[in-house]
């Protein structure tokens, strides 16, 4: 197999490997990038020699991240900022085909994305291919250059990580648009008491407005009915003029303005209130979102 026909049986590949990268990284340009690099791989090697190419590109996937993952780590001088939130994708409300509604069915939520950027490399490599796209442990361990059982370990301990930061959200879309209903009513008006009553005790804002904006727009994480009910009330300009999407698959809110995104939240929702908020606003990042098409 070569030229044409190894071009499309990767193409065939293309989604599933995207899925990985982005897991993997939270950065949607370097997964997209971690893709092109698998693509590079697969072109320099012999396809006779290579018995399940899923499989095989899937893995390659997965050490191209492990390596970023781990010279991520390297530079980094101090622990992952708090406010740090990772690329969002968006999606209409309502995808009109089966293709995009599958997609947004198997979306990993942003407060999941957040809890895997904890992680170390080699756990997050094993807690990804083996929890998600049900990669063996003999396959990712000699990724990670360990045995079997040392890989089936790093994965146990990541998912008891993910378990407990990651609290289980409503899954029904109903009663999260009314609690997001009453989310937004509350900002718009003004209401503070209301907004106070529809976030839980305990709820978290995290708002990521990058390195550059100073202020008070600039990166925070408040945690408390009370702190983030004030926030809200601060940027209730943007509430006022965003949309309901798609945000990793979850109800979300998205702010544009001349046509250009000031600003994507998600929400984690349960017993009927806000438990979490994740707001991307960093203009550089935002730039490269797309906007959904019933929102141009």
């Amino acid at each position: 197999m070569d030229g044409e026909p190894l071009a499309r049986s990767f193409e065939e590949h293309r989604g599933r490997l995207g899925a990985v990268a982005y897991r993997m990284l939270g950065s949607l340009a370097e997964a997209e990038d971690a893709v092109q690099e698998a693509w590079l791989r697969l072109s320099r090697v012999d396809p006779g020699t290579i018995g399940n190419l899923g499989g095989w590109l899937t893995t390659v996937t997965g050490r191209i991240c492990l390596d970023l993952l781990r010279s991520r780590t390297a530079r980094r001088e101090q622990p992952m900022d708090e406010t740090f939130v990772p690329d969002p994708v968006i999606g209409p409300l309502s995808p009109a085909d089966p293709e995009q509604q599958a997609l947004h069915a198997d979306s990993v939520g942003v407060a999941l994305l957040v809890v895997l950027e904890r992680l170390q490399p080699d756990e997050r490599l094993a807690f990804v291919l083996h929890d998600m796209f049900a990669v063996p442990f003999d396959d990712i361990a000699p990724v990670l250059e360990r045995n079997a059982a040392a890989t089936r370990q790093l994965a146990s301990r990541a998912r008891r990580r993910v378990r407990d930061a990651t609290p289980p959200s409503d899954p029904d879309p109903g009663r999260q648009r009314q609690v997001l209903d009453a989310f937004m009513a509350a900002a718009r008006g003004g209401d503070f008491e209301a907004l106070v009553a529809v976030l839980h005790p305990d709820v978290v804002l995290r708002a990521d407005a990058g390195a550059l904006v100073r202020g008070t727009e600039a990166s925070k994480t408040l945690r408390g009915a009370k702190p983030v009910a004030e926030s809200a009330l601060m940027f209730a300009r943007y509430t006022a003029a965003a949309r309901v999407v798609l945000v990793n698959g979850d109800l979300g809110l998205l702010s544009v303005v001349d046509g250009r995104i000031r600003s994507v939240m998600s929400l984690t929702i349960a017993d009927q209130r806000v438990t979490g908020l994740y707001v991307l606003a960093d203009p550089d990042r935002l730039g490269r979102l797309r906007i959904p098409d019933d929102d141009l």
